[in-house]
């Protein structure tokens, strides 16, 4: 190796370790997942008493219930999202997960990619959007409803551009797909 090129060597080896400075990133991530899991439990609680609490507290039981369970679908997506974060963005951009085979491995951790991992997440953020949405249509209907009509609007357009962001980063991922498989076809080909 020559003088000029350990330098170099050096900066390289020390952009590449960095990547593991987001290896704490995730661990709060996992931190959140449980912060997750005890609102979950939170909601659950309130689910059971709504259904088994005193009779007549409540004026439309069946509404409550069905918005307590949303959220806790809710949560539910949110901790999905998060595993999706976790797993492959850690398999993605720090390290490679040793799980020799695990039997619980997710299926599409074997092809992660970043063009993958962004079609994913925007795929849970559309689902996460359109449970809030559907919170928003039922509490609509009650007449309780205080929010503004706006808000509604709102939250209809901000879906609409989480549903348009997605198929636009899965056109992309998949033209540039095409377009690597359809490179290395014509290198396949030439003799």
């Amino acid at each position: 190796m020559t003088t000029s090129r350990r330098p170099e060597s050096l900066l390289e080896k020390a952009i590449f370790a960095s990547r593991w400075l987001q290896a704490p990133l995730y661990v709060g991530l996992i931190i959140a997942q449980g912060v997750y899991v005890y609102q979950f439990f939170v909601e659950l609680w309130h689910l059971l008493h709504l259904a088994f609490g005193p009779a007549g507290t409540v004026k439309d039981p069946s509404t409550l219930i069905m918005l307590s369970v949303l959220g806790m679908i809710d949560v539910v997506m949110i901790a999905n999202l998060l595993i999706m974060v976790i797993i492959g963005g850690y398999e993605t951009f720090v390290s490679r997960l040793h799980l020799d085979k695990h039997e619980d491995q997710p299926e599409w951790l074997s092809h992660v990619n970043a063009g993958m991992l962004k079609v994913k997440l925007a795929t849970a953020l559309i689902s996460i959007s359109s449970i809030h949405l559907l919170k928003t249509f039922i509490e609509v209907r009650s007449p309780e409803f205080t929010s503004a009509p706006n808000g509604v609007l709102w939250q209809v357009v901000i879906h609409c551009v989480f549903v348009f962001s997605a198929i636009a980063l899965a056109w992309t991922d998949k033209l540039m797909m095409a377009s690597v498989h359809g490179e290395a076809a014509a290198k396949a080909d030439k003799p």
